[in-house]
């Protein structure tokens, strides 16, 4: 058998074919060995990376991809009833504070001021004839005054001629019939002072009453003054103006439209103050700290990382705002992990600000490690 195999191996190859080369074997392959070498200590450098990474940031790093950009957006309402007369911007258009941004009808609100300004004139008139009366009136108490001083001297001459003709009547000098008539003069002057000394005080009463409606007429001016106001409140009001810089979304109102104070017309979103809420699990927050950095990735622009600064937590979980708050202390309980939501401001180039829209989502990941921000972050923010 042996003999057979070595002439086997000693038989020649057929023409044309080559002997097949000996291999080595995998073990004595040189280059495969270095190979699987260098590619473990690769692996195991990576691996040992990795875990440095981990163990000295990436342990310290809390991600969340629920988390969404916002703007604090204004409804854009009007305060006054009426027709829409124009709308002066366009859907997707930027505005600035203080832009017209509808007209109203001001026909109604313009007579109400018209008619608040004659109420307004109306008292002041009174007011005027009411001091001219006053003055009128000292006159009559000067006049009246001087006719009780007239009745006075009037009364006193009466009162000495009755003394005087009294013991003549009673020595017969004089008749008792002119004692008499002297007696009924005397009475007649002391009727004239006294009924002077009524006129003086009526006259001086009539101007506390004259006083009395001019306070009277100051208090209905006053209400005219308001009315002036509310109306001119009013005429104004019939131009909506937008409150704050931003972008018009949700345009609905249209010429000709009546619109009631409250109705919503549209929404201002202020696009330049974009700002993030990210819902971080309890889990997550234990060592969050305002003025850590934030990288933020925005689904909308791919792979393009932004930076960011925690700026506040919520003072309570998003459960705690719900509409119906749930309530654990009936029936079997579960405990579910919560979560805070965090609003981070988003420091992003104003070239990419455009691209930034509120409802957008965004993944998060804070940077925990060091729980004392850098004093630069907490003065800018102590700044903003």
């Amino acid at each position: 058998m042996n003999d057979t195999a070595g002439v086997l191996r000693d038989t020649p190859a057929p023409p044309g074919k080559e002997a097949p080369a000996e291999r080595p074997a995998p073990a004595r392959n040189k280059t495969l060995t270095t190979g699987l070498g260098v590619l473990a200590v690769l692996v195991v450098v990576g691996l040992g990376a990795w875990l440095f990474n981990w163990w000295a940031m990436g342990r310290f790093v809390q991600t969340t991809n629920d988390a969404f950009l916002q703007a604090d957006q204004v409804t854009v309402a009007p305060k006054v009833a009426g027709y829409v007369e124009q709308v002066l911007v366009s859907d997707n258009e930027d505005v600035v504070a203080g832009q017209v941004l509808v007209r109203i009808d001001p026909r109604d609100p313009a007579a109400r001021l018209d008619q608040a300004r004659a109420q307004f004139d109306q008292g002041e008139a009174a007011i005027a004839e009411a001091r001219a009366q006053i003055d009128q009136q000292r006159a009559i108490i000067a006049q009246a005054e001087a006719t009780l001083r007239g009745s006075k001297a009037s009364a006193t001459f009466a009162a000495q001629q009755v003394a005087r003709y009294a013991p003549l009547v009673a020595t017969g000098a004089e008749t008792n019939e002119r004692l008499d008539q002297l007696h009924q003069n005397r009475d007649q002057a002391n009727a004239q002072t006294g009924g002077g000394a009524a006129q003086v005080l009526a006259a001086k009463r009539q101007i506390e009453t004259l006083r009395a409606q001019i306070g009277v007429t100051q208090a209905q001016m006053e209400q005219a003054a308001a009315l002036v106001r509310q109306a001119s409140t009013d005429v104004e009001g019939s131009e909506v103006r937008a409150s704050i810089a931003g972008r018009v979304g949700d345009r609905s109102v249209r010429p000709g439209q009546y619109v009631q104070p409250g109705t919503r017309m549209m929404t201002v979103v202020p696009v330049q103050a974009i700002y993030l809420i990210a819902n971080f699990k309890e889990t997550q927050i234990g060592r969050m700290r305002p003025g850590q950095p934030v990288q933020v990735k925005v689904d909308a622009l791919g792979s393009e990382r932004l930076k960011g600064v925690v700026d506040s937590f919520a003072p309570g979980t998003g459960a705690q705002f719900a509409l119906i708050p749930p309530s654990n202390a009936t029936g079997n309980y579960t405990k579910i992990v919560q979560r805070v939501p965090v609003r981070i401001r988003v420091l992003a180039p104003a070239s990419l600000r455009a691209a930034l829209l509120p409802g957008l989502s965004v993944e998060a990941a804070v940077d925990t490690k060091n729980l004392d921000p850098p004093p630069g972050r907490l003065a800018a923010r102590a700044g903003r």
